[in-house]
């Protein structure tokens, strides 16, 4: 039996135009249209008495003399603001997206909902509005899909339309499909992240890997707390301290290190400098016995090797000098002097205590199974008991340089993918364990390019860029989070599938998120600016229904609560240790 049965009197209206999304419906009364609310749902009968077509009221308008007296002391609406111009204000009028079909009845399976759009409804048909108890059963019946879709269903919040049904999200959908996580300051981005890490947390084999650039999901206890190495962990690292290698870096990202383009010499530096290094790393392999490797490695492959000896080689060139063929008389060789400003700009980067994370390593981070190490540390996903799930892992880059920090981050992310790449997959991937990269902040590592953009940020987006357009194949999703959608690469943000949209305010994140919609969708984000804290729109394959959810707050909060100026200064007395925040500035270390 169909959970709608509506009596005429109950009608808002009949419909009027028709198009593929979207239903423009006259409402014949005053006293109706006052009883329809933007954001609300509807239901128009489908193609049989089974069916019901379910839209979202997106706009509102009234009669030209109503409109035109209510435009006389507000600069309202506008007839180009409307379907059908001038003749559209001769009638009240309501504005449908179509979101989707309830069926009463689908094949065997009672009360059945899906996104898809399976017949449009009939001139003058009537409308509904789905409110009470037909609201409850509806929402009930989406509830109880999302939780359906998995043995543990990933709950994000409650439906603003009926806050006693709980929304939940297709995880599998929303991470293999890539997603985005946008919100301005202090709409409750990080504590969104935190419920969703504290629900994987909860699985057996969760593996997931937060990018966290300032330090402020250091307070989640359930998951394993890594940190990229600053200069106060050079001598003695304490804690899960990791240390990314030089010799990790391909080819092109050494180059960025090392060569700068503008002097003239350039061309010579990068062809010497990549002779230098490939014959480093061969003399590596040839003194290990790794002729397996050695018989198929190339410059970009992640075999350790020794600055030192690509220095030496380097040297050599910059002052070798050569027989002239007249008796003992010797010449400058061809690269003489080429290489100085190239070596004093390799000793400067090697001995600056801010890179030490990758080349002032501990010996046991230069050896041939240092790889390895590290490839347990990122991917590892075996429970490790007392509360904490090693597979959910934040790794800390708050002390990595920012000049660096696109590339040193998207190197964790490029090792991620070729470790996935080259993990055999079996005949249904299930050799392949899947994981998921969290991008907090993202506008500062995948920027949207620019004339000014950086080597570093170029190497940083390509790097991503594959891991957006391949990972699925590999098991490998993409989670964006971000302030400003408008400042992050377009290429990236396009790979996303689903969106939860918390408050934006500024109109240009606004325009971005609108054009990754489908056009019948577009009307749902109006509401982005007047959300409110906890609140957003998720549209995208992961909800059923695209529509307003109240977040559920995670029981372990991050450290990013906005600092309240007025009421702390308020306060009678004010703690703050200045000796210690002066200590760890000249350290560049906030370990004590």
């Amino acid at each position: 039996m169909s959970i709608f049965q509506f009596s005429d009197e109950q009608s808002i209206g009949e419909c009027q135009r028709i198009d593929t999304a979207r239903v423009w419906v006259r409402v014949p009364t005053p006293d109706q249209l006052r009883a329809v609310r933007v954001g609300r749902l509807v239901a128009v009968k489908g193609g049989d008495a089974n069916e019901w077509l379910i839209g979202m009221i997106e706009k509102i308008w009234r009669t030209r003399a109503e409109a035109e007296e209510a435009a006389a002391d507000t600069g309202g609406l506008g007839e180009s603001d409307l379907p059908g111009g001038a003749d559209a204000l001769e009638d009240n009028g309501v504005q449908l997206a179509l979101v989707g079909t309830y069926r009463a009845l689908d094949g065997s399976r009672p009360n059945v909902f899906t996104r898809a759009v399976l017949a449009l409804p009939s001139i003058d048909e009537k409308v509904f509005p789905i409110e009470g108890k037909a609201l409850e059963d509806f929402m009930a019946i989406i509830s109880q899909t999302g939780a359906e879709t998995a043995a543990q269903p990933l709950a994000i919040g409650k439906f603003a339309l009926d806050l006693k049904a709980t929304a939940f999200l297709d995880a599998n959908k929303l991470f293999q499909r890539h997603a985005a996580l946008v919100g301005s300051t202090g709409s409750g981005k990080s504590w969104t992240v935190a419920a969703l890490l504290e629900q994987a947390a909860k699985l057996p084999h969760p593996n997931v890997i937060l990018f966290d650039l300032h330090g402020e999901y250091a307070s989640l206890t359930f998951a394993r707390q890594l940190r990229v190495a600053g200069p106060g962990d050079l001598g003695a690292p304490s804690g899960e301290v990791l240390f990314l290698p030089y010799w990790l870096l391909n080819y092109e990202e050494m180059q960025d290190f090392f060569v700068d383009r503008s002097e003239t010499s350039a061309h010579n530096q990068v062809m010497a400098f990549h002779d230098a290094v490939s014959q480093a790393k061969r003399s590596a392999l040839e003194a290990g016995g790794h002729d397996a490797v050695l018989s198929s490695y190339t410059i970009d492959s992640p075999v350790p090797f020794e600055l030192r000896d690509v220095r030496q080689r380097i040297e050599e060139l910059n002052t070798e000098r050569v027989p002239t063929g007249k008796g003992d008389a010797t010449r400058q060789g061809d690269f003489h002097g080429h290489f100085s400003r190239f070596l004093a700009r390799l000793d400067s980067k090697a001995s600056d205590r801010r890179y030490g994370f990758m080349f002032q390593a501990p010996s046991q981070w230069g050896v041939h199974t240092a790889l390895e190490k590290l490839a347990a540390a990122l991917l590892g996903h075996a429970p490790s008991g007392g509360g904490i799930n090693e597979g959910v892992k934040v790794i800390d880059f708050s002390e990595v340089p920012s000049d660096v920090l696109p590339v040193i981050v998207s190197l964790v992310a490029r090792l991620v993918f070729q470790i996935q790449f080259w993990t055999e997959a079996g005949p249904a991937g299930e050799k392949r364990h899947p994981v998921l990269m969290v991008c907090d902040e993202a506008h500062l590592y995948l920027p949207r390019l620019s004339a000014e953009a950086t080597g570093f940020e170029r190497r940083a987006l390509h790097n991503f860029t594959r891991v957006a357009k391949e990972g699925r194949k590999y098991g490998v999703g993409l989670l964006i989070v971000s302030q400003r959608p408008a400042d992050v690469s377009p290429t990236i943000l396009s790979q996303c599938n689903n969106f939860i949209s918390l408050r934006l305010t500024n109109g240009e994140d606004q325009t971005v998120i609108r054009r990754l919609m489908p056009e019948s969708l577009e009307g749902i984000l109006e509401i982005l600016p007047t959300l409110d804290i906890g609140e957003a729109v998720i549209v995208g394959d992961a909800i059923l229904l695209p529509t307003r959810v109240r977040l559920a707050p995670p029981s372990v909060e991050p450290i990013s609560s906005t600092v309240n100026f007025w009421s702390r200064w308020s306060q009678d007395e004010a703690e703050q240790d200045l000796v210690a925040a002066v200590e760890s500035m000249r350290r560049q270390s906030r370990e004590r």
